[in-house]
């Protein structure tokens, strides 16, 4: 059994209350638009972590992809910052992780997960501050969605 932490879009912000958490996952997920390697290096202390390059990566981030596919027990999942960018989505993928608009979305599409856990560094458009846990059995999978007290 794997937990996994799922972020997208902190914009520079990793939150003490958001480490706390990913402190006790066995990788992290990062959908993009993450603002500076800093914030990568803080995670990679904590976990492996897979990230890719989000809109406002620039050329710090020109080593980041732009999609990225792994296998995490017996589950194939796609990640990418923009969902509407998922022209290289393996066609049997079993999660999709993207972010960008900052709003958490959890869907079940022809048995297949779509999760944005929202942003969880600056917060932007009024949106909650948001993140998931994701807990991986095999082939069974868990999400726990995460929402931070507005402050």
């Amino acid at each position: 059994m794997m937990r996994i932490g799922v972020i997208s879009d902190t914009h520079g912000l990793l939150r003490e209350e958001v480490l706390e958490i990913l402190r006790g996952c066995d990788c992290i997920l990062h959908g993009g638009d993450i603002n500076n390697q800093s914030v990568l290096d803080t995670l990679e202390q904590i976990a492996p972590v897979y990230a890719v390059r989000g809109n406002n990566d620039k050329e710090w981030a020109e080593h980041l992809p732009h999609d990225l596919t792994v296998q995490l027990e017996d589950l194939k999942i796609f990640m990418v910052h923009n969902k509407k960018e998922t022209q290289n989505l393996p066609p049997d993928a079993d999660i999709t992780i993207f972010g960008h608009s900052h709003k958490y979305l959890e869907q079940v599409i022809d048995g297949k997960l779509w999760l944005n856990p929202g942003s969880c560094g600056k917060r932007r458009f009024g949106q909650e501050i948001s993140f998931a846990v994701l807990t991986i059995d095999g082939e069974n999978y868990q999400v726990q969605k995460i929402v931070l007290p507005q402050t």
